[in-house]
């Protein structure tokens, strides 16, 4: 495993912006993309190759919220974010990424702005079926996926069912096999105390990151808009994936290029954990110092340079 460089400030951006959300027919049909003047690097504004993009498309099991940025003829990547998290997860990352790639990101059922059906199935392979359903409707034949935490294992059962569609695989704390999970008790909440606390939601959330990290206010407010099923159906259905089978195991018959980054100050994941996947055939390995297990959000700076490097190989 090889340590990297230090955390970025960074925070991450509105996820909520007023860009209007089209929705497509059962066919994907829908209007022409919206142009979204954007600010590049060196401070010009420019229109020319990146435009943003939201789209809700009608799948079966409901409908998904899927989000578009970047040049559309550039090599795609996929981003899917943990469970009681969203899109919004990689407003600070999408930035760094839309120089070179097309940055889809889809909000997984029960999550974010897509439905969140009381009677839904939230399985792991349930929601990699609709990733890949997503991709083949906005016209994205192969692509880089990138889970952060559960969002791994969408990102591992998209590959595992359609490894047509993935050139490669980025898991940021993505736990590998369940003995290394590290459970708290601590910030449980029941159904009998939702819609929960700002107090109470940001107990439950402090797992998420190293110590002292200020977790977001909107944050806050995007778990607070969970449903209580969802919420606890998608967790259940996470542990219950990697519980099946470990993750490396999954992987190695696949032959998928592969990156693994994590915050070795991780306190959901036993952090020496991450190194099974090392055992994976040309898998790289790589550290986070100081970071705990929201990467994207903790050090999108340094997150997006490795999955810059590796994605430029693919």
């Amino acid at each position: 495993m090889r340590p990297l460089g230090g955390r970025d400030s960074a925070k991450a951006g509105d996820a909520r912006d007023g860009r209007p959300i089209r929705r497509t027919d059962c066919a994907g049909r829908a209007p022409a993309p919206i142009m979204v003047s954007m600010t590049v690097s060196d401070g010009r504004s420019s229109t020319a190759d990146a435009t943003a993009e939201e789209t809700v498309l009608p799948l079966e099991g409901g409908d998904v919220h899927v989000r578009q940025d970047g040049p559309r003829d550039a090599p795609v990547l996929l981003l899917i974010h943990g469970s009681a998290a969203s899109t919004g997860s990689w407003d600070a990352m999408v930035p760094l990424l839309t120089g070179s790639h097309r940055v889809i990101r889809i909000d997984l059922l029960g999550h974010g702005r897509s439905a969140k059906p009381v009677d839904g199935d939230y399985g792991i392979p349930e929601q990699a079926r609709r990733a890949g359903q997503a991709l083949e409707r906005l016209g994205a034949e192969r692509a880089v996926v990138v889970g952060h935490s559960s969002g791994g294992y969408t990102a591992v059962a998209l590959a595992e069912r359609r490894p047509e569609l993935v050139t490669g695989l980025v898991l940021i704390n993505t736990g590998p096999r369940l003995d290394a999970f590290l459970a708290r008790e601590s910030g449980t909440i029941g159904p009998e105390q939702w819609p929960p606390s700002d107090d109470q939601l940001r107990k439950f959330a402090s797992g998420a990151f190293r110590a002292g990290y200020e977790i977001p206010q909107d944050l806050v407010d995007e778990l607070r808009g969970l449903s209580y099923h969802a919420f606890t159906a998608a967790m259940r259905a996470s542990l219950a994936y990697v519980g099946q089978s470990p993750v490396p195991d999954r992987l190695a018959p696949l032959g998928i290029p592969l990156q693994v980054i994590f915050g070795d100050q991780d306190t959901r994941w036993r952090p020496a954990s991450f190194g099974d996947y090392g055992a994976l055939p040309g898998a790289r390995v790589d550290a986070l110092p100081g970071i705990g297990h929201t990467p994207i959000l903790e050090d999108p700076a340094g997150t997006a340079g490795l999955l810059l490097r590796f994605a430029a190989q693919r």
